[in-house]
């Protein structure tokens, strides 16, 4: 196989290149032809025998194309001299070995049959001579090509430092010292590993901790650090950058990769900090071949698929090879925007569907037509004072919208049906918590009267999904100020979009009746903390660059919010950061149907306070007690 590789490169190569070929091959039979009488001439003073001349006349030529024979079988021809690595001076050091083996029979052959003594020191002499003459061009045009590049590269090339000394830093170190048109020049790292001070790395060295960051920032005059710690949590990120705060540097970070996949990681994938690279615990990772198990070859329904949640969805079933992935939304250019992504960018075709949840004829037909048998249902109305202000709006999309979607899935048949609620549903006292309270009672409620899987998935704080927390911030920071916080000691659970769509996907794949799943995201955050956070990551400083007002709570917001009820009991799962609260109060349907349609009554008669006193107490449990109540009396 490697000599048909071999054989096809040669035919392959262009004409322009013929005479750089060739001309390297000249200059291996002469070198090794050199060493061989180079050799000979030390052992013998140069005072050449008849025998000597007679020898060296013979086994020069056999060596030699024995040589070139070698070294094109190592494809040592074929690589570019800037990009020689360590693999291909492991590759010439075989060759020559090869070259060596071949000169020790031939010289054992001419003294068998010419009567010349054998001689060790000539062969060891010509296997030296030949290994480092035949290194010696190849490292001279390396460096060569690396002068030219670097003399013709007219880009500043800018001082950095890079923290970390482990497998993604040496990674980073290595691609900028081979690359000589990178823009960062390392002037060495920091690591606060005491078996690594005083260490180098491809020749940077270890020039302190991450403590003498400013220090050696003013020193050396470092203008960018490179933070390269793959296994760094928000906590030490945080740190360190806040440490490089105090400096003029630029702070950027390594995305997480695999160090050892070839070619995995390239310069420009570094990139500037962000929030979610400041989270207080480590991202959680999934493991996602149970998810594209059961999502392969099935047909899969996205409702509120252009949104933040959804779109990211759409994007990563896309990629688990679904039969068919049909994206349903109320606003067409969302879906547009999705559709065109995946057609674009991942060559996949969805079936676009422009649609209102609320609209019980139309999801009908939808679901006639997609036949689907996977359904995430994720459209909502989410943003709390909104939903204060609209409290029929919030209660027939949410509400109705879940009643709509989850009903028409069981009477189809359909194998799994996902919804997505949130931490505000846990003893709800904004409109948009109690509906999705009612949302899960909805969904619970049908997993007992069908054979469809329903589960129900739990959200804190979205990181960076649309018109959330983190984008409101950035645009006041954007402005110049003022950030505005409704109270300083405002909590939040905060998940990454990628995180919160892979507790969707793996809560799918789990065996549910309704149950409910919650990830664990650490110790909430609070909110002034993390303005503080954001601000500084724009390199300004909290209170002085930009003020941080104090606006006082809204309606429908707690300072602290719950990821489950008091009396709710969590269960393990096959991932341990995702927990399970079992469905062991699901109410009637048909009790909670009759109290839907009383709710939708009053919204329909645009009653609009009288509604909102109905969800409060159907959310929070206390329509069920008069129920029962009724029953017992």
């Amino acid at each position: 196989m490697r000599n048909k590789g071999t054989l096809g490169w040669l035919r392959q190569i262009p004409p322009r290149r013929w005479a750089e070929f060739l001309r390297a091959v000249f200059t291996d039979i002469l070198l090794i032809s050199a060493s061989l009488m180079v050799s000979v001439g030390l052992v013998q003073d140069f005072r050449f025998t008849p025998q000597d001349r007679s020898m060296v006349q013979w086994l020069a030529p056999l060596v030699s194309a024995i040589g070139v024979g070698a070294l094109f079988g190592y494809g040592l021809y074929r690589v570019h001299s800037r990009y020689a690595g360590i693999m291909d001076l492991f590759r010439l050091l075989k060759a020559s070995m090869g070259i060596s083996t071949a000169c020790l029979i031939g010289m054992l052959a001419f003294a068998h049959y010419a009567g010349r003594p054998f001689s060790l020191a000539e062969w060891v002499l010509f296997g030296f001579l030949s290994t480092t003459l035949l290194s010696a061009p190849r490292i001279g045009r390396r460096l060569y090509d690396w002068y030219l590049a670097y003399t013709k590269n007219q880009t500043p090339r800018r001082r950095a430092l890079v923290v970390g000394g482990g497998d993604t830093g040496e990674v980073v170190m290595r691609e900028t010292r081979r690359n000589p048109q990178a823009e960062l020049r390392i002037v060495g790292f920091v690591d606060d590993d005491p078996q690594k001070q005083s260490k180098h790395i491809h020749g940077y060295p270890c020039l302190g901790t991450t403590q003498d960051i400013p220090q050696i920032v003013a020193e050396q005059g470092v203008q960018d650090v490179i933070i390269a710690i793959s296994s760094a949590d928000g906590e030490v990120v945080r740190r360190i950058f806040n440490i490089c705060r105090a400096t003029s540097a630029r702070v950027r970070i390594v995305p997480p990769f695999q160090p050892t996949a070839e070619h995995s990681f390239q310069l420009a994938q570094i990139r500037e900090v962000n929030i979610e690279d400041l989270l207080r615990r480590a991202p959680v990772q999934f493991d996602l071949r149970p998810v594209a198990e059961y999502i392969a070859g099935e047909r899969v329904l996205i409702t509120g698929a252009g949104g933040s949640i959804g779109s990211e969805l759409a994007r990563q079933i896309a990629d688990l090879g679904p039969a068919s992935v049909a994206l349903l939304g109320k606003g067409e250019n969302s879906i547009y925007q999705i559709d065109h992504e995946l057609r674009t960018r991942m060559n996949y075709e969805p079936e676009c569907i422009i649609a209102d949840v609320r609209d019980a004829s139309r999801i009908e037909a939808v679901f006639r037509h997609e036949q689907p048998t996977l359904v995430f249902h994720a459209a909502a109305h989410k943003h709390v004072p909104l939903m204060e202000a609209n409290p029929i709006e919030a209660i027939k999309n949410n509400v109705l919208g879940t009643w709509v979607m989850a009903e028409t899935a069981l009477r189809h048949g359909v194998r799994k049906f996902v919804y997505v609620s949130t931490d505000k549903a846990v003893d709800p006292v904004s409109i948009m918590g109690a509906t999705k309270r009612v949302g899960e009672m909805i969904v619970s409620a049908l997993a007992c009267e069908g054979e469809t899987e329903f589960a129900i998935v739990r959200f804190g704080n979205v990181l960076g999904s649309r018109g959330s927390l983190i984008p409101t911030l950035q645009a006041q920071i954007e402005q110049g100020g003022p950030v505005r916080i409704t109270h300083p000691d405002m909590q939040r659970y905060f998940m990454s979009i990628n995180e919160a769509v892979h507790l969707i996907l793996r809560a799918g794949s789990f065996s549910s009746r309704g149950d409910i799943y919650i990830l664990d995201m650490g110790e909430p955050i609070r909110i002034l903390d993390m303005a503080h956070d954001l601000i500084r990551l724009y390199g300004l400083v909290p209170g002085q660059d930009v003020k941080v007002v104090i606006t006082g709570t809204r309606p429908g917001e707690k300072l602290h919010e719950q990821l489950f009820y008091d009396q709710e009991v969590l269960e393990n799962t096959p991932n341990p950061k995702i927990k399970r609260v079992r469905n062991n109060t699901a109410p009637s349907w048909r009790w909670l149907q009759s109290q839907l349609e009383t709710l939708l009554n009053l919204c329909e008669k645009e009653q609009p306070e009288a509604a909102r006193a109905m969800l409060m107490e159907l959310a929070t449990g206390k329509l069920a007690t008069h129920e029962r109540r009724a029953v017992r009396s």
